[in-house]
């Protein structure tokens, strides 16, 4: 419950600053173009609040927080003045309507910057790229890849911790090769070329990184108990917070991935554990649960400290700051324009998309970590809405745009009733993405 509460209330707070910036950013270039705003309304539907403005304009809250629009005064369709007609949309220049449509996705952008700035300055915790283990036989095996070794840069581009390893794997999605360069624990810093033709990526199932064989170093998790869930199989045993698992069923072993791996493998069993209490072993008989046809014990262990030497903050004074504000922003414009074209050309599958109950899902699990978090998850999403508004689909200002620019070309507007077919098709083919992504969403949720 308290997860659904985090996912509900970050999307609406997340969607809802995005569409806002978007809006707004139509909304300021057509005052400044001398448009009248009839409307600025964030979310869809029966307004649930609204005022009237000095300027005359309409401010509201819709009922459906899944975008937003800025309606405009138009001569053709409202009834005005003559006096009002210079104040209308569609009398203004190409230009102008072209500047005040492209304003939408522009104000994205500056809002992924500024978020990303905010961020920066904050300070977010952050681990180097320090690679655990590495799967045998699997593509960065092959590749030479050691355990132990710090991620220095993939593709020429320096990498600071794991989500920038992430963004730059995500971006090589279809490509032949990458290349890291990496500083082995022996002090040799080298270049290795990792092969992808065999790569296969299934976002449902595991991360970028663990695809590839790679496993992200965290500290090795000891076998004594530090909590004990309730209604658990350990709380209905003589199991204590303060036990150390030495063994199990005859085989001594410290080695908690043993340990779990044991109990996962013997759902609904009886198993006798050998403790550690206060320096005295004793056995003891559990009879362990299942959770998704795994068996289940219901301890939370003791890990060892993180190394400080692995941790870092990433943190920038104000022009530093607003300098990686920009460059993330353009590095987020990029890999989301990449992942637009593998999309089209198929090499990368539509089962990767997330609609609204992704982002929820995506909002809700950020918010819930911290504001810095937040603000990143913020600019990502920022960005992806400014480019795909920027797709020249009708009905997107993406749409509107290449109409303005063949009007410049012709001299005169795009016939009416090609607009009008044009977003029909348009409708549809938002219609058929929003119900992939939701197709998507629901299929992930019961897998």
């Amino acid at each position: 419950m308290e997860q659904l509460l985090w996912s509900i209330g970050g999307f609406i707070v997340a969607l809802g600053l995005v569409v806002t910036f978007h809006e707004f950013g139509h909304f300021w270039v057509a005052r400044r173009c001398g448009v009248k705003v009839l409307t600025f309304s964030i979310g869809f539907g029966k307004p649930i609040f609204s005022w009237k403005g000095k300027d005359g304009t309409q401010y509201q809250i819709a009922a459906i927080p899944l975008g937003g629009y800025v309606r405009m005064l138009d001569h053709e369709l409202d009834p005005v003045s003559e006096n009002e007609v210079p104040q209308s949309f569609r009398a203004k220049s190409v230009k102008e309507r072209f500047a005040i449509v492209l304003a939408g996705p522009m104000a994205n952008f500056i809002f992924a910057i500024a978020a990303l700035w905010l961020m920066l300055m904050i300070g977010m915790p952050a681990v180097k790229p320090i690679v655990g283990d590495i799967t045998e036989g699997s593509i960065a095996d092959a590749a030479g890849l050691q355990s132990g070794s710090e991620i220095l840069a993939i593709d020429q581009r320096r990498v600071q911790d794991w989500q920038d390893v992430n963004l730059a794997l995500v971006r090589r999605m279809g490509s032949s090769e990458t290349t890291f360069e990496v500083l082995e624990p022996s002090g040799q810093q080298r270049e290795i070329r990792i092969p992808l033709d065999t790569w296969r990526f299934d976002p449902d199932r595991e991360s970028t990184i663990g695809s590839l064989g790679i496993d992200v170093f965290r500290p090795k998790i000891l076998s004594n108990i530090t909590q004990i869930a309730a209604d658990s199989p350990a709380a209905s045993s003589a199991l204590a917070v303060g036990d150390k698992i030495i063994g199990f069923n005859g085989t001594r072993s410290e080695d908690w991935e043993q340990i779990r791996s044991f109990i996962a493998e013997r759902p609904n069993t009886v198993v006798t554990f050998l403790i550690d209490r206060d320096g005295r072993e004793r056995s003891l008989e559990v009879r362990l649960g299942e959770i998704e046809g795994r068996g289940y014990l219901g301890v939370v262990t003791e890990a060892e400290p993180y190394p400080e030497a692995y941790r870092f903050t990433l943190q920038y004074g104000p022009i530093e700051a607003l300098q990686g504000g920009v460059a993330r922003t353009w590095n987020l414009m990029g890999l989301t324009m990449n992942m637009v074209g593998k999309l089209l050309t198929g090499d990368v599958s539509v089962k990767n998309l997330s609609g609204p109950v992704g982002i929820a899902q995506g909002a809700g699990a950020h918010a819930s970590y911290g504001l810095v978090y937040f603000l990143s998850f913020l600019a990502l999403i920022s960005v992806s809405l400014g480019i795909l508004n920027l797709l020249p689909i009708p009905m997107l200002d993406g749409g509107h745009l290449l109409f303005y620019v063949i009007e410049w070309i012709r001299g005169k507007p795009v016939p009416e009733q090609v607009q009008e077919v044009s977003f029909r098709v348009g409708l549809l083919l938002l219609m058929t993405l929003l119900a992939v992504t939701l197709f998507n969403d629901v299929g992930r949720l019961f897998s």
